[in-house]
């Protein structure tokens, strides 16, 4: 398979600063993966054992699983019929999910997942998002509506997150970018934004990722950043959920 696991696990980067793919751990035990490769379709969905221990999201996940399933074989079937319509190869397609613990609070448990869809042109693509789960109110949580508005996340952090990726961009460029009229920074509300902790007891970082031709050209690849939360940030995180944020030490990544 084309597929290869590496942004799903962040919440290892966030968690201790450093990028690790979750390749490299061991699938814990009760956690859910699934694979099924046949002629139309090589797929994988895979949640860890944290999100499985809580029902209402082990059914959320088991639905979203049945759902892309279904929507990876429909694209492929359609795919095959034209390409024996018109008499050219069909190349089976690649569908893949995986979801990661990026950290589990006793009020929160963050999940980061990547999406990998291969339908036979020159590439295959990925996609990031985020759940964040409320243990106290069983459900899920888009992490940005725990903030004030996207304008003060884009005030408070835009300025950085837009200097932080263009040395990034630049040391993988090798020159300086200067002002890209095709990948301008991109805004805060156009990044998936992950909550992560350094101690498991409240969320202390967070991560700001920008995907495939978001930041940059497919070559180039995702971009991630990862700042603490400063008592800046924390006055923007609504009152309800201050209770599950707290300053974090320095050594932004």
């Amino acid at each position: 398979m084309r597929y290869a696991r590496g942004w799903a696990g962040l919440g290892l980067a966030l968690a201790m600063g450093a990028a690790i793919p979750i390749a490299a751990a061991p699938r814990a035990a009760g956690a859910m993966e699934v694979k099924r490769n046949d002629a139309l379709v090589d797929f994988s969905y895979g949640y860890p054992a944290a999100a499985a221990r809580i029902p209402p999201l082990r059914r959320w996940l088991d639905q979203d699983r049945a759902r892309f399933e279904a929507d990876a074989r429909r694209t492929a079937q359609e795919d095959r019929r034209e390409a024996t319509k018109n008499d050219y190869p069909f190349h089976p397609h690649d569908a893949a999910r995986h979801w990661a613990v990026v950290t589990e609070t006793p009020q929160l448990l963050s999940l980061s997942g990547e999406t990998y869809r291969f339908t036979g042109g020159a590439h295959g693509g990925t996609l990031l998002d985020t759940i964040v789960w409320d243990k106290a109110r069983q459900r899920r949580v888009d992490p940005r509506a725990m903030f004030t508005s996207a304008a003060a996340l884009q005030d408070l952090l835009g300025a950085t997150w837009c200097a932080k990726l263009k040395a990034e961009r630049t040391k993988r460029l090798g020159e300086d970018p200067g002002v890209d009229p095709v990948f301008p920074c991109p805004t805060i509300d156009k990044l998936t934004l992950l909550l992560g902790s350094t101690n498991r007891r409240a969320i202390d970082r967070i991560g700001l990722i920008a995907g495939q031709y978001v930041a940059g050209a497919y070559v180039e690849g995702m971009y991630e950043v990862t700042l603490p939360v400063t008592p800046a940030l924390l006055r923007i995180v609504k009152p309800e959920w201050r209770g599950a944020f707290a300053v974090g030490g320095d050594g932004a990544t």
